[in-house]
């Protein structure tokens, strides 16, 4: 059994994501940041950890994730609070999370990103822009950490049913993604260790989940 710290505990993957773990045997952890989402938490299967992610040090939050065996960060600042509140979870977020993974001797680091084509076609808002440019910026950090990193970088999310049949890739066409979707390949790559030190563009699609990952379990 592996336990998860899962930074952004109450988001909508997140609240996928946990169940999934634990039906495959591991333990979820999941941070929280408001009182009343301990219950739902926990109904998930989720042992949650109180804590802010603008607020914590790297000390602190290394704290928090000790004993853990790997990190899921799926935080985000979903575009509320302007580009004050995008810096803070978004990208000097996933720097401390990076640092306290680290400090706490974990190794394993799973990013939820965003797809480089994402929002193109509409009219994009400079906060949008910003937001982007943060995701990239935070990618690029993982990757130069020296940690056993995987980046995922799904589509526009949905939150359609799951059919565990993706589309998955160094690069792809753009499109959707369910979030139940996304869940169950983070699940996937949380199993199987083999898979690291690649960036996966992710959207629905017609291939199993071990089908489609299994060109990069090496």
């Amino acid at each position: 059994m592996k336990r998860i710290f899962i930074v952004g505990g109450n988001g909508k993957v997140a609240r996928y994501l946990a169940p999934r773990l634990t039906k495959q045997g591991d333990h979820p952890v999941s941070l929280y940041r408001h009182f009343d989402q301990e219950p739902e938490l926990k109904a998930l299967g989720a042992e949650p950890v109180y804590g802010d992610l603008a607020k914590l040090s790297p000390e602190s939050l290394s704290q928090l994730m000790a004993g853990c065996d790997a990190i899921v960060f799926s935080a985000g600042a979903g575009g509320k609070g302007g580009t004050e509140n995008t810096k803070a979870i978004d990208g000097e977020g996933l720097e401390k999370s990076v640092e306290a993974a680290k400090l706490a001797g974990i190794s394993r680091f799973i990013l939820v990103s965003a797809f480089p084509e994402a929002g193109r076609g509409r009219q994009l808002s400079d906060t949008f822009e910003y937001y982007m440019e943060v995701k990239k910026a935070a990618d690029v950090y993982l990757v130069a950490s020296g940690l056993d990193w995987v980046i995922v970088r799904p589509g526009t999310l949905t939150d359609g049913a799951a059919t565990t049949l993706i589309n998955t890739g160094l690069a792809i066409s753009y499109g959707n993604v369910s979030r139940d979707n996304v869940a169950a390949t983070l699940a996937y790559i949380l199993a199987h260790d083999q898979i690291n030190h690649v960036i996966l563009e992710l959207t629905d699609g017609d291939k199993p989940i071990e089908q489609a990952l299994a060109p990069f379990q090496r």
